[in-house]
């Protein structure tokens, strides 16, 4: 069956470029929400003033992934820890947040931060914000498989390739375990 998943987790090229690779993943589609802006451009939601997040809008068959394997690659693949911040990108556009669609997500949320929490180092907290899904707006056309189609971009080499890499390390653990499970 047909599913739907919100991330936050920085740059949406970077998120995009890690779930496309999923097997069960149907669609990642990079766009902006949470904010109170309607139909927000990438410069207003860089700008940090629309209360957007970068973020991208999975539909999985929960049939070959399920909803709590999509959260630990979310997980594994950026900081959680650190607020309004990836990496050399800051702002609340760049925010650690999970958009559930309903209760039965934010509950896997929960149980999958509970798993993560021991796992950090001492000191650390999860900072990643639950929120109700709320209005998705796609980013615009030159968002889109921006990875795929721009390998060569400074960013995507210095940034981007190395999130891929270490998803398809996590994805690699997860299908041994099985990924619908």
């Amino acid at each position: 069956m047909l599913n739907k998943a919100t991330f936050a987790g920085g740059c949406f090229w970077c998120t995009e470029a890690v779930f496309r690779q999923v097997p069960g993943v149907k669609s990642v589609t990079p766009g902006y929400t949470g904010g109170a802006v309607a139909n927000p451009g990438y410069e207003q939601v860089c700008s940090g003033r629309t209360g957007h997040a970068e973020a991208i809008e999975i539909e999985f068959d929960d049939e070959v992934v399920s909803y709590e394997n999509l959260l630990r690659l979310f997980f594994a693949t950026h900081d959680p820890t650190t607020p309004n911040r990836q990496g050399h990108d800051v702002g609340t556009q760049y925010r650690s947040a999970v958009f559930w669609h309903f209760p039965e997500q934010e509950a896997a949320l929960v149980r999958i931060m509970d798993e993560l929490r021991p796992t950090l180092p001492p000191g650390a907290q999860i900072v990643t914000q639950s929120q109700p899904a709320s209005t998705f707006y796609p980013a615009e056309t030159e968002h889109h498989r921006y990875y795929e189609l721009n390998p060569n971009a400074p960013y995507c080499r210095a940034v981007v390739a190395g999130k891929v890499m270490k998803g398809e390390k996590v994805l690699d653990t997860l299908q041994q375990r099985g990924l619908a499970d």
